[in-house]
């Protein structure tokens, strides 16, 4: 009776799949308010489409927001912005700092109009909307939101 020949490939078991935990995410952890740099960075942000006193007016309604928490993934949608690369400076650094376990600080938000097709403006925080959803796109992101109607 002759020898079935099996091939080599037949003979070779398959890979075992490893047991290990998979690496857990590290938290993002937030600041309770903004920086008080990031306020003049709005406005610099701002001033690219506003008068001077539309912009005054939005940045002290920024002030004065009460935080809410939206996840990174809506921010960006409705801002109608890229998510940044991982290499990207801005981001990096503020990924180093999740690594590092450092507090970011809360982002600032003009709020759009879907109606009229005008987009969410990340006033100050577009680097670390893009680091938090990296690391989950669900992460919930504290912010301060300016209607875009303040009386100016």
């Amino acid at each position: 009776m002759a020898k079935s020949k099996t091939s080599k490939a037949a003979k070779t078991k398959a890979p075992v799949a490893s047991k290990a935990p998979a690496a857990k995410a590290p938290a993002v952890l937030w600041k309770d308010l903004p920086d008080e740099h990031d306020y003049p960075a709005a406005r610099d942000y701002l001033q690219l489409g506003a008068t001077p006193v539309q912009v005054q007016a939005l940045v002290y309604a920024l002030k004065t927001a009460t935080l809410v928490s939206k996840k990174a993934k809506d921010i960006l949608r409705a801002a109608g912005l890229p998510l940044l690369p991982v290499d990207n400076p801005h981001v990096a650094a503020d990924l180093l700092k999740i690594r590092k376990g450092i507090a970011l600080s809360p982002i600032l938000l003009v709020q759009g109009d879907f109606r009229a097709g005008v987009p969410a403006q990340i006033a100050d925080g577009y680097h670390r909307v893009c680091a938090s959803y990296h690391v989950d796109e669900n992460t919930a992101i504290p912010a301060k939101i300016a209607p875009s109607t303040v009386n100016s």
